[in-house]
C-alpha cells in the first residue's frame, strides 16, 4: 500500500497541473504556436518525458533534483550530476529503455564538491545567454533551452534553419569565460514530422 502510495505521489508530482498541449518545447508554459513540431510529436515527447522521470524517480527519489531530462523528436538528452559511473549507465539504460526514444545523449557528470563560486559563474553565463538570444532578431528565443555546467553551455532546442542554429552558437561563444559550447540544437528539416 505504501508503494502504490509513494507511487502516485509520484505520478501527480510529475504530471503536475498544466496541461500537455500548452507546455510547448521543454515544459516551459511557452504556447504550442511558437513550437515547430507538430502537437502529436510535443505530446510523444511529454508522454516519453513523464515516463523518464518516473522511472528515474522509482530508481532513486534523489534523480528528481540532481538530473534533466529533455526530450526533443524521440531524442532523450540528460544533464546533470551523479555519484559514480554506475549511476551514469543506469540511468542511461533506463531512457534507451522508455518507449519510443530514438536516441540518448548522455551529458551527465560526475558530482564534486559544491563549489558556490563555480556555480554562481555558471548561472551568469546562462543568463547572459538567455539575454542575448532574447535581443537577438534572427533567434526564436523560446525554441531553446541552456544548461551550464563549469563554463561549458548545453544548448538543445530547435533552429527554423542553419543560419539561425549558427546564431546560437555565435552568441554562445561570446559570452565571457566560456570554455565550450555544446550543442545540440536540430533543423525543422530534421523533425520526422513537421508542422504544415
Amino acid at each position: 500500500m505504501k508503494n502504490k502510495l509513494l507511487l502516485l505521489l509520484i505520478f501527480l508530482l510529475v504530471c503536475g497541473c498544466v496541461g500537455t498541449a500548452s507546455r510547448g518545447i521543454f515544459g516551459t508554459g511557452v504556447s504550442i504556436a511558437f513550437d515547430p513540431r507538430t502537437v502529436g510529436t510535443q505530446i510523444d515527447d511529454s508522454i516519453m518525458h513523464k515516463s523518464l522521470v518516473t522511472k528515474l524517480a522509482i530508481k532513486e527519489k534523489s534523480y528528481l533534483l540532481t538530473v534533466n531530462t529533455k526530450i526533443l523528436d524521440g531524442r532523450i538528452f540528460l544533464t546533470g550530476k551523479v555519484n559514480s559511473p554506475e549511476e551514469k549507465l543506469q540511468i542511461t539504460k533506463l531512457a534507451w529503455e522508455t518507449q519510443g526514444v530514438r536516441s540518448v545523449k548522455n551529458d551527465l557528470k560526475i558530482k564534486e564538491d559544491f563549489d558556490f563560486k563555480q556555480s554562481a559563474k555558471d548561472l551568469l553565463i546562462t543568463s547572459q545567454l538567455r539575454t542575448a538570444l532574447i535581443f537577438n532578431k534572427q533567434i526564436k528565443a523560446t525554441n531553446f533551452q541552456i544548461d551550464t555546467f563549469k563554463k561549458k553551455i548545453y544548448i538543445y532546442g530547435i533552429a527554423l534553419n542553419s543560419e539561425e542554429r549558427k546564431e546560437v552558437i555565435n552568441e554562445a561563444k561570446e559570452i565571457l569565460d566560456v570554455e565550450d559550447v555544446i550543442a545540440s540544437i536540430l533543423l525543422v528539416e530534421d523533425l520526422r514530422i513537421q508542422k504544415n
